[in-house]
């Protein structure tokens, strides 16, 4: 039907040029065959959760991590990023597909339907989309990546549509088998159960969970790279009383606005652009904050705060 399976066994067998004795990357050969990447979808993609400790105000995320170890070893490697938060399946189909095919990427992750499963929506309308959706990207030949959601049994209300995002799982995984697409499995990375991949809103992951993803992106792709996920600590014991207080807190700050904003009919991503519309280097070139951070979004510290 296309041929990224063979791209992704290619890149498999492929291993980056090693630094020279002065410590610059040896890039006379690709370490991989890509050379555009484009990133498709909501708050998981455009990296909320993993504010960039460099630039205050910015996101940074998997999808500008990985990209950045992509970069590192092809010369013109590119990235650009379409994600915008809170977008449901159709909003990031009907708003970044078309600019997305434009750019002409020879690799693009989709992600979405996240938001949507949240909601309670069917998984089985958001797989008929993403369909056609694939199917359109990969007539252009470029390698399509996908994601499962990751288990969020341990977290509480959310635990409630487990058995959802499992179907929405298989689902991914039926869609990326018709179109030779790779998929991350994030349901079976059970570190993204421990405590320290997530921020706190439990919402979005943190800068622990983003370079762990970033990691089991690359991996699945074949391309050797240098992230070194964090090491898991043994989760903290909590008395009952303590945790319970901790669900409360959770609930007031960050649970209760987010229904609030679903039944106002509002989304954290009303007014924002995406951080990266257009294709630029990425390797020895310094991340561009995003422009979708307004004032708003920052705490008093200089931080980001996150929100679906």
């Amino acid at each position: 039907m296309n041929d990224q399976p063979e791209g992704i066994d290619t890149a498999r067998a492929l291993t980056r040029p090693e630094p020279s004795a002065d410590g610059a990357t040896d890039r006379t050969g690709p370490a991989h065959p890509w050379h555009r990447f484009v990133a498709l979808g909501d708050s998981f993609t455009e990296g909320i959760g993993d504010p960039d400790p460099d630039r205050p105000g910015s996101w940074r995320g998997w999808a500008d991590r990985a990209a950045a170890e992509l970069g590192r070893s092809v010369d013109g490697f590119e990235y650009a990023n379409l994600a915008v938060r809170g977008k449901l399946y159709r909003q990031i189909l009907d708003d970044q597909l078309e600019p997305a095919i434009a750019l002409k990427p020879d690799l693009v992750s989709l992600c979405a339907g996240g938001n949507d499963v949240l909601r309670r929506g069917d998984p089985d309308e958001i797989a008929a989309a993403l369909d056609d959706a694939v199917g359109q990207l990969a007539a252009g030949g470029a390698t399509i990546v996908m994601w499962t959601g990751a288990d969020i049994g341990e977290t509480p209300v959310l635990n409630l549509v487990r058995g959802r995002v499992a179907i929405y799982n298989e689902n991914i995984r039926s869609v990326a088998a018709r179109h030779g697409a790779a998929v991350v499995d994030m349901w079976g990375l059970r570190a993204l159960t421990h405590e320290s991949m997530w921020a706190e809103d439990r919402l979005h992951f943190s800068a622990a969970g983003h370079l762990l993803i970033a990691s089991a992106m690359l991996d699945v792709l074949g391309v050797e790279h240098t992230l070194d996920p964090y090491p898991l600590e043994d989760p903290h014991t909590r008395p009952w009383r303590e945790a319970r207080q901790q669900d409360l807190h959770w609930a007031r700050t960050h649970f209760g606005p987010w229904v609030m904003r679903r039944l106002r009919g509002q989304s954290s991503g009303d007014g924002i652009a995406p951080k990266r519309p257009h294709p630029e280097p990425v390797f020895g070139q310094p991340m561009p904050p995003g422009v979708s951070a307004t004032e708003a979004d920052i705490d008093p510290d200089g931080h980001p705060r996150p929100e679906r």
